[in-house]
């Protein structure tokens, strides 16, 4: 399991056991990650018995129950519950996943539940995604032109308008960046998988005037070239998107253009 960012000399402790109610049929134990940074308390694990008999079948069903039943200050993210928000993206028995897609019956035995790794916690699974979203705004996320726009639209061929699936897809939960190594060792500076996909999203786009410019943008050994086909971005993608390939594509117009 990946390291989260701890306040020093900390480790996670074994926090509080809540136990389903008499009658229960059918127990699943939850532990799930705990902490408040403004708390001043360590990191710890809480535990959670849910009866799946009177919960639903995805993760954020047993969240929802917990929150709603047993514990209220249990914190996290969630809004459509259909995967197309990204707002529940955590890190799910091992792996980034969105908690209203992933089912309970695909995870063996207890159910272990972080934030996403390597992120700074806002409070127990929510993720700090100021700098995600602030290095997204970087690549310019909008079609950019120079020539007068139409009187309605611009128009695009059923071929060109074919190089964006599996691109325009990506919902920013940031599950691919946060399962990345050369993410974790150089956020600071290298953009991740997910932003990547999206730099390319709009590089590809036939509409867009200022591939040469994006292009520029990212000609720097770590915003684009800290990717070593690790592959994990497109193993975890909750959406089947391939950042890799993305990011592959870039380089090779890089090559091309020289």
């Amino acid at each position: 399991m990946a390291q989260f960012n701890l306040p020093a000399n900390s480790v996670i402790g074994t926090g509080k056991t809540y136990y389903a109610g008499t009658g229960a049929k059918n127990v699943r134990r939850f532990h799930i990650y705990r902490w408040d940074p403004d708390g001043g308390e360590n990191p710890r694990m809480d535990t959670y018995e849910v009866d799946l008999a009177a919960c639903g079948p995805m993760v954020l069903d047993a969240l929802l129950k917990i929150k709603n039943e047993m514990d209220p200050t249990l914190t996290f993210r969630r809004s459509c519950r259909e995967g197309v928000c990204g707002s529940c993206a955590m890190n799910i028995d091992g792996t980034n996943s969105l908690a209203c897609t992933k089912a309970i019956d695909d995870v063996t035995g207890e159910v272990k539940i972080y934030p996403l790794p390597h992120m700074a916690v806002v409070k127990d699974l929510v993720p700090d995604l100021t700098h995600f979203y602030a290095q997204y705004a970087s690549i310019k996320p909008w079609l950019q032109t120079i020539t007068p726009p139409p009187a309605r639209e611009r128009l695009q061929s059923k071929e060109d308008r074919a190089k964006l699936d599996g691109l325009y897809e990506c919902i920013l939960c940031a599950c691919c960046s946060t399962s990345c190594p050369s993410y974790w060792w150089n956020g600071e500076r290298y953009l991740g998988p997910s932003i990547l996909l999206q730099a390319y999203r709009w590089i590809v786009d036939s509409r867009d005037e200022f591939t040469g410019e994006r292009l520029d943008n990212l000609e720097d050994p770590f915003r684009l070239y800290r990717c070593h086909t690790i592959m994990n971005c497109t193993k975890t993608c909750p959406k089947s998107l391939n950042p890799a390939k993305a990011i592959a594509e870039i380089k090779k117009l890089m090559v091309e253009r020289r």
